[in-house]
Parts: structure tokens; C-alpha cells; sequence
């Protein structure tokens, strides 16, 4: 079975020895080797984290206790093969105290210890990577407010909901215009739940042609039909004791809904090109950015099918309904961008904040990380400006101020009135999408800083 590769760094001032070692590792293609002739230039790349470090005890420039040292300091992970050419006992149990992994004298066994030496950790670090990868996927998946950031009224509302149905085993469909992150919960939904020893199996129902979506989801037998060279197991037996996403299930042709509302009845399969039963276990979420009820009155979805699949609904709503909750995600995503790409901390000005909150956003958490990605890039501080902030201006905002410079006193007011107007007035919606208090708009109302519609004082106005 092919292991993964894993970086070696060879420091090493003498060029012919260090050319032979770097030669030899290089014999194994799974082995990435870079060379350093200096400790200087060595400390200078340890932040790339290598693997494996073999290190020259006699480095000219530094003391070979204090380099290696600060190699366990910078990177404790890796590593650290002493190259020594003097055998002395006491030096090497002390190297070993000091955080050393391996001692190798050199010699004319030098070589073959030295990969002997490597194959024997290699097995431990890929153990070590697997279960930090496996720890970091976990940790994305069972919590909630990772899988989703924000503290805004609407979102409480949808973690609320998240937790109902992972308690349960309804089925769910999640709904949201496109980009909101439908797939984020309904992975959440499923390792909270009793299922998530099991597999979460996602199926993006627009991607597959319809002549080919039943066997992708049913299976089928070897010679079903031309192309089919070979028995193949569905997504719901793949699924089997776990979970079936099915994305964008509005997009389903209209005889495979018939299909599918009979497995979810009889819970039971077959593949395609045979008549044997297979009993299923399998819960089932289901994502649409269309309005499946138009879709049934349309005749484009099947009445039926659309309340066997009802359930439990989560309405994702569009980021520009969250307010505050922009910058809380932009915040998120700048963070997660630097710390991958090895950037200094950045963070967002009040004029770039200005910005992004004035802005609709059509294509939601998508759009959103696209737009910091780009201006954490831009950005040669560590203060994003507006000008960093780069929108489409076709797709842009649903209002502008007159002028370029607003106080924070001014910005509120005008979002505020934004948001009253595209929810005709409704003050107790502002409010919660706003995360601000009904008796502020109002009182901002009665200074003249907010307008309401006539009679729209009255509206929802709970005293």
C-alpha cells in the first residue's frame, strides 16, 4: 500500500557528504529532500515543518546541542536524526535527553542506519498525521457553531432546529438560496447524531445526468447495461445504518421521484438490472434552493414525494438577512486564510466593515469568502482597507450612501432603514436580523433618524 511521502531536511556543511546522503534519500520518490549547508539558512525554513531533520553535530556556525534545540522548540513534531562523526557515549545520551530521536555515527554503515532509521518513524508519522487530520475533521463536524458562525437571532433559530433533528431520526430538508451552506448542516445534523458511526453519504443530484442517477443511487449488475462491465453498490447501500444527503433534490426528473418515493416507503432496493430485495436502513436529508411547493403546483415535483420527505424544515437564511453576523464570518475566513497560507493576523477596517455590510450579497457564504480570500491577498498590511474589498458592482448593493464618508452614528441609521424597507416595515424582523432592540427603532423613529411607512407605526408594534 503506498505510504504518504514525508519532507526530510539534510543540514550539512560538507557539500560531497551532503550531495551523497541527498542523493540516496532521493532514491525513494515518496521521499521530498531539501538540502542545508549552513545552520543559518536551515532555522530560516523550519517553519515549513519537515517530517525529518538529519543534523551535522559540527556545524560550523552554531553549537550542535543549541540548534537542535531550537529545531524542538520551533517544530516539535519533527524528527531529529544526529549525524555525528565522533562515537561518544555520554554526547549521545545527553542528545537524547535534549529531545534527539536517533544518533548515527558516520561511518560505512552511515547510510543503511540512517534509512533504516527513517523507515522505522516514517510508520509512526503518518499514524501521527492521520490521527491529527482525523481530529481536526471531527472537531469541524460535531460542533454546531464551527460548522456555522454567527450569533444572530435567525442563525440561533436554525441551531435550535439542528438539534431537534440530530435527537432524531426525521427526515430533513434544508432550504436556502444557493451558498448559504445547506451541505454544513446537514453534515452537522449527521455526526450529532445516533448515525455518526456511520457513513455520511452526499449525492449532488444537478451534477448527475438523469439516465444515470438510478444507478448511482440503486447500484446495478454486471451487463445491466452497455458500459456496465462490473457489479456496482449504490449511494443507499453505501449509506447503509447512516445517512443520504440528496442536494438539490428539486432538480430530481420527475419518473426517478417515483423511484425514490417507493425506496423510502418499502425501504428496500434494487439494483439496477436485477430483482433481489436489499433492505436498507438509511436516514435521509434532502437540500433544494428552489420552493418545492411552487415546483408541486408547477407539476414538476410529485405531491406525494414532497410530504414524504417534509419532515423537519431548516431554513437557511441569506447573509444579507444575519447583519452583524458578515463580519463575524468575514472575520472567520480571514483568520482560516492567513493561518493556511502562513500570513501575518489581518484584520477589517471600519470603512472595509462599512463595506461588506453594505453589500447584498447574492451569492451568500460563497461570495462572502471569495471576497476577503481575495482582499487578504490584496492586502499588504495587516489591515484590510476598502479599496481591498473588491465587489462586482452588477451584483452589488441594495443601497449606497451619498457620501463617501458616513459616522458610525450615520451607518447605523442608514442600514437600519435599508432593512425596514426591504421588509416592508416589519419592525420586530429588523429587529432580529439586526440583533438590535424594537424600542431603539423606534425611539430612533421619533427622532426623526428612521422613517416608517404610514400606519406602519402601529404594525407589530406590541406595547
Amino acid at each position: 500500500m503506498k505510504q504518504d511521502p514525508i519532507s526530510i531536511f539534510i543540514v550539512e556543511d560538507d557539500a560531497v557528504y551532503s550531495a551523497v546522503l541527498g542523493h540516496f534519500l532521493s532514491l525513494n520518490p515518496d521521499f521530498h529532500v531539501k538540502k542545508f549547508n549552513t545552520a543559518k539558512n536551515f532555522l530560516s525554513a523550519v517553519y515549513e515543518k519537515p517530517d525529518i531533520v538529519t543534523l551535522d553535530y559540527s556545524m560550523p556556525d552554531t553549537n550542535g546541542d543549541l540548534l537542535l534545540m531550537q529545531v524542538k522548540e520551533l517544530s516539535p513534531d519533527t524528527k531529529v536524526i544526529i549525524i555525528s562523526g565522533q562515537e561518544d557515549i555520554k554526547v549521545a545520551v545527553e542528545l537524547f535527553k535534549k529531545g534527539a530521536d536517533d544518533y548515527i555515527v558516520k561511518d560505512g554503515d552511515t547510510q543503511e542506519r540512517l534509512w533504516l532509521s527513517i523507515r522505522n518513524m516514517r510508520e509512526n508519522i503518518s499514524l501521527k498525521k492521520e490521527v491529527s487530520s482525523l481530529q481536526q475533521e471531527v472537531a469541524k463536524k460535531y460542533n454546531f457553531q464551527k460548522a456555522m458562525i454567527g450569533n444572530s437571532h435567525t442563525l440561533k433559530q436554525v441551531f435550535s432546529l439542528m438539534e431537534k433533528a440530530a435527537s432524531t431520526n426525521i427526515t430533513v430538508t434544508v432550504t436556502g438560496e444557493t451558498g448559504t451552506g445547506k451541505d454544513l448542516v446537514a453534515k452537522a445534523i449527521h455526526f450529532n447524531s445516533d448515525r455518526k458511526k456511520f457513513p455520511f453519504v452526499p449525492v449532488n443530484v444537478a451534477a448527475i445526468p438523469r439516465e444515470l442517477l438510478e444507478s448511482e443511487l440503486f447500484g446495478h449488475e454486471k451487463g445491466a447495461f452497455t458500459g456496465a462491465n462490473a457489479k456496482r453498490i449504490g449511494k443507499f447501500e453505501e449509506a447503509n445504518n447512516g445517512t443520504l444527503f440528496l442536494d438539490e433534490i428539486g432538480e430530481m426528473d420527475i419518473n426517478m421521484q417515483a423511484k425514490l418515493l417507493r425506496v423510502l416507503q418499502e425501504q428496500e432496493i434494487s439494483r439496477v438490472g436485477s430483482n433481489e430485495l436489499i433492505k436498507i436502513n438509511v436516514r435521509i436529508i434532502v437540500a433544494t434552493h428552489r420552493n418545492l411547493l411552487d415546483q408541486v403546483k408547477k407539476g414538476k415535483f410529485r405531491e406525494d414525494l414532497f410530504y414524504r420527505l417534509l419532515g423537519l424544515t431548516v431554513h437557511l437564511p441569506p447573509l444579507r438577512e444575519r447583519g452583524s453576523d458578515i463580519i463575524l464570518v468575514a472575520k472567520h475566513f480571514i483568520d482560516e486564510f492567513c493561518r493556511e497560507n502562513n500570513f501575518s493576523k489581518k484584520h477589517l477596517s471600519g470603512d472595509a466593515k462599512k463595506k461588506l455590510m453594505l453589500h447584498s450579497f447574492p451569492g451568500n457564504i460563497r461570495e462572502l469568502k471569495s471576497v476577503v480570500e481575495l482582499a487578504s491577498v490584496m492586502c499588504d498590511t495587516e489591515e484590510i482597507m476598502e479599496e481591498h474589498i473588491q465587489i462586482n458592482s452588477q451584483a452589488n448593493n441594495h443601497f449606497r450612501s451619498a457620501s463617501d464618508s458616513l459616522t458610525l452614528k450615520q451607518f447605523t441609521a442608514q442600514l437600519i432603514q435599508h432593512c425596514l424597507d426591504t421588509n416592508n416595515y416589519d419592525v420586530l424582523k429588523v429587529a432580529s436580523q439586526l440583533d438590535v432592540g424594537k424600542s431603539t427603532i423606534y425611539r430612533m423613529v421619533n427622532n426623526n433618524e428612521l422613517k416608517l411607512q404610514k400606519n406602519a407605526d402601529n404594525k407589530l408594534h406590541d406595547k
